[in-house]
């Protein structure tokens, strides 16, 4: 038999690292994995100094924040470029939310239009909303839903109240879908945001002082009992303390659908060492904490990390020039870093790079998202979704990033891998120096029937 496409070379499959391996493509699926002599094949490519790898399945992206659904297109083909085939990106568009089947009809529209890459959605609910709404969205595809404990905007963003996230959570608990929290608490954060600027502080340093972990252990821990009571899986979408993940862990050994998720920014900078250079530019909430980078790599070594994500914030600079940090806007750009930046770091630390990182940002995101067997893995009938990682070190320069925003937190910052080539569902979409494939080429994933949780 002849196949489409054949690649060649070291490749991280579900029983980990294979040597001499081959992937066989046809039809976009993954039709055979061998070793030795690879099969024959209408295109072929071997790798050498490389490896191997799924597509990077990104659980956390924010295309619309900013741009509004057109924001899909410079996103996707920015996550194309880093090596990720598949973003799972937030309701928080810009003007509205996705909250209901007409606005995911049109953000799915935006996809079969705009989309480099493949794209799986969260959806929310506004204060107020009826939960008859959920079912619907869930029928439509939904991977998750949304809510956040503090407002960051009163129509795009905003907090739902204990109540609502009761009978939220209620709607949901006969389902694998999780609910995932922006988890800090509004009263203690705007309290001390006041008082900040009374006294006339407002740089970084002040920032991560007035958003405390308490504020965010708090409210993790209310929406992870909120969700205990009702037996709903209750997910934390970023936790920046190793407490955190700990509680989480907590719930999960008393038999509870409990989960935590770690963005790559938290595993790289430090406001003590980082915050005089980078100032707003690492901005993010809950903050970057001090002295916290080696406790979190522990904790994803623990296994108490159910993922690591990007957190790709679409928000162009200028957001970030503002006279005080309370004014300037949270989060960072991350399609092109989250690969080579998770890679690098675990590969600094003396761990198997290859493998922790196809567990973090492919296997396990698959599964959560329920994208599993399809994403996620390099095995007989998923999609062809493979990135290429080059053993070729680079200094990143957002210059030459592919989302149109053009700054990043990790500029000047030294990866030890490239993405030098990405595929989607076989076709080669990024070749290590231009985005080839198309918009319109990405595709809406609807949830499949997998669960993290299994079934009691």
């Amino acid at each position: 038999m002849k196949y489409d496409l054949v690649i060649s070379g070291p490749a991280v499959l579900p029983e980990g690292l294979v040597e001499d391996c081959w992937i066989a493509v046809s039809g976009g699926k993954i039709a055979a994995i061998g070793t030795g002599t690879p099969a024959d094949a209408a295109q072929s490519h071997h790798v050498t100094n490389g490896v191997v790898i799924p597509g990077v399945i990104d659980g956390q992206t924010h295309a619309c924040s900013a741009g509004g659904l057109l924001g899909i297109r410079s996103t996707t083909r920015s996550a194309i470029a880093g090596g990720v085939t598949t973003i799972v990106d937030m309701p928080y568009d810009n003007p509205n939310p996705l909250n209901s089947t007409e606005r995911l009809t049109a953000k799915i529209a935006a996809i079969q239009e705009h989309a480099y890459s493949d794209v799986a959605l969260y959806g929310t609910v506004l204060p107020g909303q009826t939960t008859e709404d959920i079912a619907p969205l869930i029928e439509g595809g939904i991977a998750a839903f949304k809510i956040s404990t503090f407002e960051s905007s009163p129509t795009r963003f905003p907090r739902i109240a204990t109540d609502q996230i009761y009978s939220i959570f209620s709607a949901l608990a006969d389902t694998d879908i999780p609910l995932g929290v922006h988890n800090e608490d509004q009263e203690i954060v705007r309290s001390l945001i006041a008082k900040a600027k009374t006294e006339g502080r407002n740089g970084l340093a002040v920032h991560s002082e007035s958003r405390p972990p308490a504020a965010e252990l708090a409210a993790t821990a209310q929406f992870l009992e909120l969700g205990a009571a009702i037996g709903a899986h209750a997910h934390i979408v970023h936790l920046t303390t190793p407490r955190g993940y700990q509680l989480v862990d907590h719930y999960v050994a008393d038999g509870f659908r409990a989960t935590g998720e770690l963005c790559v920014h938290y595993l790289w900078f430090d406001p003590e060492t980082d915050g005089e250079v980078l100032g707003a530019r690492m901005k993010v909430n809950p903050p970057i904490r001090p002295g916290l980078i080696e406790p979190l790599w522990r904790e994803v070594l623990a296994g108490r990390v159910a993922f690591v994500s990007s957190d790709h914030s679409s928000w162009p600079i200028d957001n970030k020039f503002t006279p005080s940090i309370f004014d300037a806007g949270a989060g960072v750009p991350g399609l092109e870093t989250l690969l080579p930046a998770f890679y690098t770091g675990a590969e600094q630390r003396g761990l198997d790079a290859a493998v922790l990182t196809v567990q973090q940002l492919c296997e396990r995101p698959a599964k959560f998202f329920g994208l599993w067997p399809k994403k996620g893995a390099i095995r007989l009938g998923a999609d062809a979704d493979l990135a290429i990682l080059s053993k070729r070190s680079q200094v990143w320069n957002s210059e030459r990033a592919h989302d149109e925003l053009r700054w990043s937190p990790f500029d000047g910052r030294a990866f030890s891998v490239t993405v030098s080539r990405c595929y989607l569902r076989g076709a080669l979409a990024w070749d290590g120096e231009d985005v080839i494939n198309v918009p319109g080429s990405g595709q809406y994933v609807p949830r499949g029937k997998t669960s993290w949780f299994e079934h009691k």
